[in-house]
């Protein structure tokens, strides 16, 4: 048996995984699990906003490894859903083919980024790689020659990355200003082509967004998109010239590049449309798990390209791949309520339920919120393969992790 290859080492890879494993052990039988990635480690994406990102990962092998999941340390290149392989290129420049009897998809998303001039002056927090540039970037700020823009950032999108990483500039910046450039002015340019802040967050926690925002001092330009990017400034689409280094794109993303190779429906976003088991529809054999799927959340919403739901994807994938082969029942997909944590830098954070984003938590709570979420709640358990399977339930909760374990 060929088994299971899970491509993609996010978390809706390393949770489908877990989720094969889980039932195939429940059930007495060996099922292969093989989980391909280019990189050693999980990417926490959701924290790479922060100061430090390199920090932000995890050993892919202490994770899987001790479960018995093979990892490849190579790059998916293609999948044949007709003679079922996975394509893959290493390191070394060599290829190779994987064949599989189930393969779920969990490439993630990336960054859509502009065709305009000197988008490759523009920085970015979608990848490890890049949110490491960037904060190599601002380290180096203080040692060019003072002048006005110095410290000034502009970021495009006022969406829920743009709001994270415009709100934390502005502590990061003010602290480098501070120790080695003081009296420089700090500035923090929110760059959105909607009317208004947050556009796909809706009305319920906006007064908070622009509270915070006038707290913190960022700037907002609406109704306006970024035109060209220069070293030293930005030119936005109604002329405006803003003097800055650092120019930060967050403006829309996309599921992977590997979606292409699946036929059948893809959405706006190149997710594939999947039924209620998460397999895609139309296409034998495959399923998909995390920002690749257009999964039904409840009646009238579709899944977020999300940590959230990444996770409970995931878990459900592969529990239903692995059911599939051993001729066990599948399970439909079922969302946990919606929740959004949105950081605010400074000011808190602002913490919000349902998909009409009620706001049930603002300030110091939220943000305490927040920092579990970020540093605890998403993180798998490594080296302990017991507490990893108790987690790869499709039914187990976030707030479980503090609960006592069985005995």
């Amino acid at each position: 048996m060929s088994g299971i290859v899970v491509v993609g080492g996010g978390f809706a890879g390393v949770w489908s995984a877990a989720g094969a494993v889980r039932l195939a052990r429940m059930a007495g039988r060996e099922l292969p699990v093989t989980l391909v990635s280019p990189g050693a480690d999980l990417v926490i994406r959701p924290r790479l906003y922060q100061a430090e990102p390199e920090r932000m990962r995890v050993s892919l092998d202490r994770i899987l490894g001790p479960v018995g999941v093979r990892r490849i340390a190579a790059a998916a290149t293609g999948i044949d859903t007709t003679e079922r392989t996975v394509t893959t290129l290493d390191g070394a420049g060599r290829t190779a083919e994987i064949a599989y009897d189930r393969v779920i998809l969990a490439t993630g998303s990336e960054l859509v980024r502009p065709d305009l001039p000197g988008a490759e002056l523009l920085f970015d927090v979608d990848t490890l790689p890049t949110a490491t540039a960037l904060d190599a970037h601002l380290n180096r700020l203080p040692g060019l020659p003072p002048g006005d823009g110095r410290f000034t950032a502009v970021v495009v999108g006022a969406g829920f990355t743009g709001l994270e990483i415009a709100t934390e500039l502005v502590d990061r910046l003010g602290a480098l200003a501070a120790t080695r450039a003081p009296g420089d002015r700090v500035r923090v340019v929110l760059v959105e082509r909607a009317d208004v802040i947050g556009p796909e967050l809706g009305p319920g926690p906006r007064a908070e967004i622009t509270d915070a925002l006038a707290a913190l001092g960022v700037e907002s330009r609406l109704g306006v998109s970024v035109a060209a990017v220069e070293p030293d400034r930005v030119i936005l689409s109604d002329g405006t010239h803003l003097a800055t280094h650092t120019t930060v794109w967050t403006a829309g993303v996309r599921a992977g590049a590997l979606t292409a190779d699946i036929p059948g429906t893809h959405d706006r976003l190149g997710r594939l449309a999947v039924d209620e088991h998460l397999a895609v529809t139309g296409v034998p054999g495959v399923y998909a798990a995390g920002d690749t799927a257009a999964a039904a959340a409840e009646p009238g919403h579709q899944v977020m390209q999300c940590c959230q739901h990444a996770l409970q994807l995931g878990k459900f994938a592969g529990h239903n791949a692995a059911a599939e082969l051993l001729g066990l029942p599948a399970v439909p997909f079922t969302a946990s309520p919606y929740v959004t944590c949105l950081d605010l830098g400074s000011h808190g954070a602002v913490f919000t339920n349902g998909w009409d984003r009620r706001v049930v938590a603002t300030g110091a709570v939220a943000k305490d919120r927040k920092r579990k979420v970020n540093e605890l709640w998403i993180y798998p358990p490594t080296d302990d393969p017991d507490e990893l399977l108790r987690q790869a339930d499709y039914r187990f909760s976030v707030r479980q992790i503090a609960e006592p374990r069985p005995v």
